[in-house]
């Protein structure tokens, strides 16, 4: 596992309290993740980990790590099934309960996290991003952030990035300090897991026209 010790932009205060929560974390819940382990285990089978490519800090290309939270059902001409199709129950507690994102301490132990930052979203909408919205890859991405516990999914996405580059422009300790605690009261209430019908939000198709 390659180690980036201190991400380049990254400020040393930022990454070293990132390592040393990341580093207390997983050695404290490492019986959480080994129990959340056996459970996808029996729920979805193997692999039990969702690994995906992702854009980080400055645009750098990394791979995420979850727990998975779908079946990989398909129709008949082999395409994926919806999400809210393939989602199954454990996999509804596992992210009404931010469960699944446990193994992104390890990304931050990467170094291709933080525990506060823009979440990290699909490489397709890289080139969706206008100039502004694109300014949320200037810092690297988090298990939480601002837009996180100013709505989560139930924000459209104009509003998610206003809220990332809101957190860019105006980045301390303390708001990271700040977003961790209201993140603690969000997961404790399972606010603005999903929008209305779907699994968790719709794919972002662009900015609309002005």
């Amino acid at each position: 596992m390659t180690i980036k010790l201190f991400p380049k932009g990254t400020p040393f205060v930022k990454r070293l309290f990132d390592l040393i929560i990341a580093s207390f974390a997983i050695i404290v819940l490492s019986p959480m993740m080994l129990l959340v382990s056996v459970l996808v285990a029996v729920d979805l089978g193997f692999p039990i980990l969702f690994r995906q490519k992702r854009p980080g800090g400055l645009g750098e290309i990394f791979t995420i790590y979850k727990f998975r939270t779908m079946r990989e059902d398909k129709n008949s001409r082999g395409n994926p099934l919806p999400d809210a199709n393939r989602l199954s129950k454990t996999g509804q507690f596992l992210r009404s309960s931010s469960l699944d994102e446990l193994p992104e301490l390890f990304n931050i132990i990467k170094g291709d996290m933080s525990l506060v930052g823009p979440r990290p979203l699909l490489i397709e909408y890289l080139p969706l991003y206008n100039s502004e919205q694109a300014r949320r890859h200037t810092v690297l991405p988090g298990i939480t952030g601002w837009a996180q516990v100013h709505g989560r999914n139930i924000l459209d996405w104009e509003q998610k990035f206003e809220l990332d580059v809101w957190y860019v422009d105006h980045w301390s300790f303390w708001l990271d300090i700040k977003i961790l605690a209201l993140t603690v009261v969000k997961v404790l209430k399972r606010e603005g897991i999903s929008q209305p019908g779907m699994a968790t939000s719709e794919p972002f198709k662009g900015n609309r026209p002005t």
